[in-house]
């Protein structure tokens, strides 16, 4: 069980269901009024109206109503227009508490937060492969098999095992009712939103990439196969367009980038790249294929930062040698994006690298080794490895590294550009995923990732997506910020135009041909 919850204190205490105590006056010849409709007369004298009760609920709630006498609880769920009635539920105080979960929607993996709605309290969380890697690694692979109606609902079926598992699990471990289950709250990319709601994804790669659709209605969990669930409203963040999903706008809630006066950036490292920049007034977002190299997705032992990958590295200036972290306290398994970044920073800083990202031929280092793919660099130990065998990252590995930094530079250059600010006009920098709270922003700024701005501007935030998303369960007033985000952000088309490119040859260099740029940086 999580002690100590991650919602930040932002968060005004407007959950998004809430329990309310109702006293209703017997029915007596003098006031003939319907069950229900005395129900919904006494919520609207206490400022809930509209309510709304689905058809198929009427009966066991007239039920409830005469079984419970005149006291009772309602269980009202807020759903944007108006207040859906969830449940009645006994008077006493145990009946009163209501829980919800938090979905991350990631195309690799499934991140699911359980929580104390009333209180704002995390009670559990936990990650689950995404079951449609079986299909196609990365999301376009997942498109195309999608074509047709049985593929998608094969990638559809295969999703909601996963999330419905991992959530009769969550709910057990904490001997939560699934009775006591009344919202689900979800952000994921375009495509992943379109597996989940089982929408048609194809048109979202093909020109004009129109999406089947970027908003959708407020339903019942059941509704969409979470049977077990038949209290819980479900809410799934809208998207802005094929590259701009939900996951991004519930980032944006997490980062706050929407209540700041002051223009503020929003960095999400994934399958791509994605970059928000804007304040309480506009808003500019822009994808580029940066993310799998940032994540160690381009070394041979590249991995995501798991149990066993290297994070942290530190170069003996004089003998050479590395000093390595690994996550877990395990032997070496591979390099996570921000070990790998910092081996690269270490090399440039000890002199093994050239500003030109190869091996330099002035250096005697113990840890050179000759491949059948050139020189390469012996990160780890055959001994301090998973499988007794040495991690070699390679001058090829490097080159491949440095462009994908080139690429975030470039993206985070241009996107300033195009409103007319420099980088430092900007107030914060928000970095998302588990390559923002591995970073180190000293390390990444050293080789002209990132700009040299004072590291005091630079925050991890880890999970926005799953962050937002916990936020709105707690909030309900996001709705409506939700809505405004989505139609104040515009998608800018970074085309490759010689502005671009001559940019990007730029910073392909460690840390930039123009060495005014990264002031602090001290050269080797």
């Amino acid at each position: 069980m999580i002690q100590n919850p991650d919602i930040p204190v932002s968060v005004e205490s407007r959950p998004l269901v809430e329990t309310v105590p109702v006293s209703l006056p017997a029915a007596s010849l003098s006031d003939n009024t319907a069950d229900l409709d005395r129900l919904a007369r006494e919520l609207g004298r206490m400022g809930f109206a509209p309510t709304r009760i689905a058809p198929g609920r009427m009966d066991e709630a007239v039920r409830k109503m005469r079984r419970e006498g005149p006291s009772f609880r309602a269980v009202l769920g807020y759903a944007g227009t108006h207040w859906e009635i969830l449940d009645l539920v006994s008077s006493s105080p145990e009946a009163g508490a209501v829980f919800g979960f938090a979905l991350d929607l990631g195309s690799t993996t499934l991140v699911l937060r359980l929580i104390d709605i009333g209180r704002g309290k995390i009670l559990n969380q936990a990650t689950v492969a995404n079951p449609q890697v079986k299909w196609g690694e990365d999301i376009l692979s997942r498109i195309v098999f999608a074509r047709n109606r049985e593929s998608l609902s094969v990638l559809r079926s295969a999703l909601m095992d996963a999330c419905s598992k991992a959530m009769k699990k969550m709910l057990e471990d904490c001997a939560v009712p699934a009775s006591s289950l009344h919202a689900v709250s979800c952000a994921g990319n375009t495509a992943m939103s379109h597996f989940f709601w089982g929408l048609d994804p194809s048109n979202i790669c093909r020109e004009p990439y129109i999406p089947a659709a970027n908003s959708f209605p407020t339903v019942y969990a059941s509704e969409l196969g979470f049977d077990f669930l038949p209290a819980a409203l479900l809410y799934l963040f809208p998207n802005v367009g094929s590259y701009v999903g939900g996951d991004i706008m519930a980032g944006i809630v997490a980062a706050g980038l929407n209540r700041s006066a002051q223009p503020q950036m929003l960095i999400d490292v994934g399958t791509n790249a994605e970059v928000v920049l804007g304040n309480n007034e506009w808003l500019l977002a822009c994808a580029g294929a940066a993310g799998p190299a940032l994540e160690g997705g381009v070394v041979e032992r590249g991995m995501q930062a798991a149990p066993g990958a290297i994070d942290r590295v530190r170069i003996n200036r004089q003998t050479l040698e590395p000093d390595l972290r690994i996550l877990g306290g395990l032997k070496a398994a591979g390099i996570c994006g921000s070990g790998l970044i910092e081996l690269v920073a270490e090399m440039f800083s000890s002199k093994i690298l050239t500003i030109q990202g190869k091996f330099s031929t002035e250096v005697d280092c113990p840890r050179f080794r000759q491949t059948t793919d050139g020189k390469a660099y012996a990160l780890a130990l055959s001994s301090q490895s998973v499988d007794g065998g040495e991690i070699l990252v390679s001058e090829i590995d490097i080159g491949v590294f440095l462009k994908s930094k080139a690429a975030m530079y470039t993206i985070l250059s241009i996107i300033c550009r195009k409103v007319g600010l420099d980088f430092a006009d900007l107030e914060d920098i928000y970095i998302a995923g588990n390559f923002g709270n591995h970073i180190d922003p000293e390390m990444a700024v050293r080789i002209g990732m990132i700009p040299d701005l004072p590291l005091d501007k630079y925050h991890g935030i880890g999970n926005s997506s799953l962050s937002g998303a916990s936020m709105l369960l707690c909030d309900r007033g996001l709705l409506s910020e939700i809505e405004m985000i989505r139609n104040r952000i515009t998608y800018v088309e970074l085309n490759v135009n010689v502005e671009l490119m001559n940019e990007f040859r730029g910073a392909l260099f460690i840390p930039h041909t123009d060495p005014g740029l990264f002031p602090s940086v001290r050269l080797p």
